[in-house]
């Protein structure tokens, strides 16, 4: 598998909508969706089809394999890069990832200690865990309120963020309404009692207060190509036409024009293995530092490895023919194509409704559950040697439906679960 890493530069506005089921408004988010990068990746090919030489849409083979093989490509959801550092919005070329559901932070005062006022965030997961086994109540508080004598009630700190020089920084989108006036075809002139609002993502920020001055907002993606061969073809069509790409709604109204360059991406820094084994070092350490409650009353640390499957991105899961928003033991020994023991302890995810609209079909998609990202599952296996190999395959290609279209991302212990109350950043 060849991944391609996306950098997508916002040259005018972005109308990347959704309708939820039952409204009739449509929303923005303050990302990209994976399914309409793929969406626009997929049109351009077909538009262009037989007016360049060695075109993906030739023959419809490379096309098919690309978009509707066995083993398509798979789009991420592309994150906003642009954060603030020291009093200047930059963009930032480090991974963009999902803060974990289990993140918390000041209910006055959230926000990173990066950002001005923010009282730093944190992650709960491991004590919760230690509290529970320990019989012990467990209700996280802020300690720089505390010391303040101020409100120290925490809350989940739901953001995009990014570790820039062993700080984090939190990313988002601007968004504004821009307002349109319907046209009498026949009289070329404003029809009257036709006026609406358009929510759309903005194309610029301003990086300086102090010198006015402007840049275009940037969003980061990858794709996750099967075959070495095809994914050096789509990087040349991407770059040969790295300008002429619309994302989202109203492109016939001047909107969702952008930029997009490709470079091929580069493995993590830390293997799954060892990104397992520092969390299960943390584990343990916090596990000692709860042992002045007592003993616990069971040992759940000996001859067992833990590991968390973080979503970086919506997914779409089904049991039994069922929806659901768990990753149950069974699920994930499916999805992994492992016999072998595991058993989940704790679940922390939530869920919302989402349907959308098929251009190719014209036709509406169908209403999905969605477990939301940032949702988090803790495992355990006594055998954790099957699982690496496996782990890795499922951090790549994701887990549940719809998994080419961007849903189902996940990361396999994500490194702010280290992130501890007294140590929050």
């Amino acid at each position: 598998m060849t991944r391609l890493e996306l950098t997508i530069t916002a040259l005018s506005p972005l109308a990347p909508g959704r309708q939820k089921p039952g409204g009739s408004v449509s929303e923005v988010e303050n990302y990209i969706f994976g399914s309409v990068l793929r969406g626009a990746i997929a049109s351009l090919i077909l538009q262009l089809s037989g007016q360049q030489s060695a075109n993906l849409a030739e023959d419809g083979g490379n096309f098919q394999t690309l978009f509707l093989g066995e083993n398509p490509a798979i789009f991420s959801n592309a994150y906003p890069a642009v954060t603030k550092i020291d009093n200047e919005s930059i963009v930032v070329n480090h991974q963009i990832k999902v803060l974990p559901a289990t993140a918390v932070s000041s209910k006055t005062n959230p926000g990173f200690t990066s950002s001005r006022g923010g009282h730093g965030v944190f992650d709960t997961l491991i004590d919760a865990f230690c509290a529970a086994a320990y019989n012990q109540p467990y209700d996280p508080s802020d300690p720089k309120a505390i010391a303040q004598g101020t409100n120290p009630q925490v809350e989940t700190y739901n953001s995009f963020y990014s570790k820039v020089k062993n700080k984090y920084y939190s990313h988002d989108a601007t968004s504004r309404f821009l307002t349109r006036v319907g046209i009498n075809r026949r009289r070329a002139t404003a029809e009257e009692e036709i006026l609406y609002s358009v929510q759309v993502l903005n194309e610029s920020f301003l990086k300086n207060t102090k010198t006015d001055e402007w840049d275009n907002f940037v969003f980061h993606s990858f794709v996750v190509v099967p075959d070495e061969t095809l994914a050096e073809a789509l990087q040349r069509f991407i770059e040969n036409n790295s300008c002429n790409f619309r994302i989202g709604g109203s492109a016939s109204r001047g909107l969702g024009k952008v930029k997009i360059a490709v470079n091929e991406g580069q493995s993590p820094a830390k293997s799954i293995k060892s990104r397992i084994e520092e969390f299960n070092e943390a584990l343990k350490n916090r596990w000692r530092l709860w042992s002045v409650f007592g003993q616990p009353q069971h040992d759940l640390l000996t001859d067992r490895t833990y590991f968390t499957l973080d979503l970086q991105s919506d997914a779409i899961l089904t049991e039994n023919w069922q929806r659901t928003t768990v990753v149950s033991a069974e699920m994930l020994k499916d999805f992994a194509k492992v016999d072998s023991s595991l058993f989940m302890h704790v679940a922390y995810s939530s869920y919302e409704y989402r349907s959308g609209w098929n251009s190719a079909w014209g036709l509406m998609k169908d209403v999905e559950l969605l477990t939301n990202k940032g949702s988090v599952y803790l495992f355990s296996t006594t055998e954790p040697e099957k699982w690496y190999a496996a782990l890795e395959i499922i951090e790549a290609k994701g887990i549940g439906d719809r998994t080419c279209e961007g849903f189902g991302q996940v990361e396999i212990c994500n490194e702010f679960h280290q992130i501890f109350r007294e140590d929050a950043v």
